[in-house]
């Protein structure tokens, strides 16, 4: 399945976001050796994967083909117990000028950390999208804020990256 998206660091949670849709989130990231890892595990609610994702043009993060196979509670059971980088976010599922914006809110390590996707049908659709005035800057492109580069990592260990676009901690109270 072909995917085009593209991510966003949040500069304020959009109002209402408390009342969408959302979803808890737990991704294992394997092999724990990689510095980007591909292949993902997760459990989305009551729904459990295993994902892998590839780049589609040279190194454009916004195309990427993706390959899931469903898992069962039991297969997911075993699978997560595999040696890996992991992560837990709650995704909120909001309405934005007729599209809908995946909001992640990272718990545990990378508190304060909300990234903040768009997914899109078309090239043309993706490539035409501007940038919400709730979002800080697009990070489609930047490694560092690829699923399989931040689990594992603390908030602190993502410092560095946030600073380039001054980012400041958002917490949903």
């Amino acid at each position: 399945m072909l995917e085009l998206e593209r991510t966003f660091l949040a500069k304020s949670l959009p109002a209402g976001l408390k009342e969408c849709r959302n979803k808890e989130i737990v991704a294992l990231y394997v092999p724990n050796s990689s510095e980007l890892a591909k292949l993902r595990i997760r459990n989305v609610g009551d729904f459990c994967e295993i994902t892998k994702k590839e780049m589609l043009r040279g190194n454009d993060s916004s195309e990427q083909e993706e390959h899931t196979i469903h898992l069962t509670k039991e297969e997911y059971a075993v699978l997560s117990k595999l040696p890996g980088k992991r992560f837990r976010k709650i995704r909120y599922y909001c309405s934005h000028e007729g599209r809908t914006a995946e909001i992640d809110v990272y718990q545990d390590n990378l508190n304060g950390l909300v990234l903040i996707d768009f997914e899109f049908k078309t090239r043309e659709e993706k490539d035409a999208f501007e940038m919400p005035d709730f979002c800080l800057a697009e990070v489609t492109q930047s490694k560092e804020f690829a699923g399989g580069f931040m689990a594992g990592r603390t908030y602190e260990q993502m410092e560095e990256y946030l600073k380039k676009y001054g980012y400041k901690k958002l917490f949903l109270e």
